[in-house]
């Protein structure tokens, strides 16, 4: 089953990720695995890009849901470009989505992923609204 990226997003940040050997398994290419660790430092480097301090102790971003479809292989040494897009914001989350391929290669899709990221009350471990100058920086 391959979970489909809506076509209606908004582009919002781009990575570029060094593969390194160690991310390989077995069969000489990226382990399955370290593609959801690949998803995480893109959505870091987006957030910390918006320039706020996501890590509070009072409040924050949790993922509530995680995906990646697998398309092509990918071996090291390589350089991975992540493109991270928005979607379907709500009162208190959103959609995030990449797409994945090699700076070397970029026309290729490598995987495609997503996760819906959630503002969180720590405190009282409940989603809450954005913040007014995070959902702006969201333009949302």
């Amino acid at each position: 089953m391959r979970i489909p990226i809506p076509e209606e997003k908004t582009f919002v940040h781009e990575s570029i990720i060094p593969i390194r050997w160690g991310d390989m398994d077995a069969f000489g290419h990226v382990n399955n695995a370290v593609y959801f660790r690949y998803i995480e430092q893109a959505r870091i480097n987006w957030l910390d890009s918006l320039g706020l301090n996501f890590a509070q102790d009072q409040q924050g971003v949790v993922v509530v849901n995680a995906f990646c479809n697998f398309m092509k292989p990918v071996e090291y040494p390589a350089d991975l470009v992540i493109k991270t897009y928005i979607a379907n914001p709500t009162r208190v989350g959103l959609d995030t989505f990449n797409v994945m391929s090699l700076a070397n290669d970029p026309d290729t899709v490598r995987a495609t992923s997503g996760a819906t990221i959630v503002w969180v009350d720590f405190k009282t471990q409940k989603a809450a609204s954005w913040p007014p100058e995070l959902k702006a920086k969201l333009a949302i």
